[in-house]
């Protein structure tokens, strides 16, 4: 119901049809609707997930630097990333976080013998777009000793022929297929 209905609902039956009156309920319902949806928008920041313009103070919260050029979802994605970032650094905090900043499934390799971390990009093909990011959110939570590397799923033609066909393949981006430009 509008705040216009709303309003028309709360008058005397004498002047619910008075064409004054419904002017007046049509006006103020307008500045009440408005006024209902800045206040929508003003809790929304408050919520990662829903924020939008207040993206920037969230940043600024958690120590991270705003880049109006990346995307929103990038950037609540860094966001959530970091917010789960904090603690203890065991394999579930790092693929949690690599998770977050990918926005997809990864697998974490650990080789101690090797003073390695491998993180395995599985649920899409290709590098990940903001994989610097992943980079500088990981390099803050393990320890420092350990070499951080990349494991990337790539297409391959073998995955992809006779099952195909010419114009799903033309779709496809060259940097999705192994040694893609």
């Amino acid at each position: 119901m509008s705040s216009k209905d709303e309003i028309i609902e709360l008058l005397p039956d004498l002047f619910r049809n008075s064409l004054e009156y419904q002017a007046i309920a049509h006006a103020e319902g307008k500045q009440f609707d408005k006024l209902e949806a800045a206040i929508d928008d003003v809790l929304n920041q408050a919520f990662i997930d829903l924020a939008t313009w207040g993206l920037a103070l969230w940043e600024k919260d958690y120590g991270i630097p705003t880049n109006p050029s990346k995307s929103i979802e990038e950037r609540r994605s860094n966001l959530k990333a970091k917010k789960r970032g904090i603690g203890t650094v065991k394999e579930d905090v790092i693929k949690n976080t690599a998770e977050a900043y990918y926005g997809g499934e990864v697998e974490v390799i650990q080789k101690p013998r090797d003073l390695e971390l491998i993180v395995k990009f599985i649920s899409s093909y290709g590098v990940p777009s903001n994989l610097d990011d992943v980079r500088k959110a990981l390099e803050e939570i393990i320890p420092c000793h350990l070499e951080l590397l990349f494991e990337f799923t790539y297409l391959l033609i073998k995955d992809i022929h006779n099952v195909k066909t010419i114009a799903e393949m033309e779709q496809i981006p060259l940097n999705k297929f192994a040694g893609g430009a």
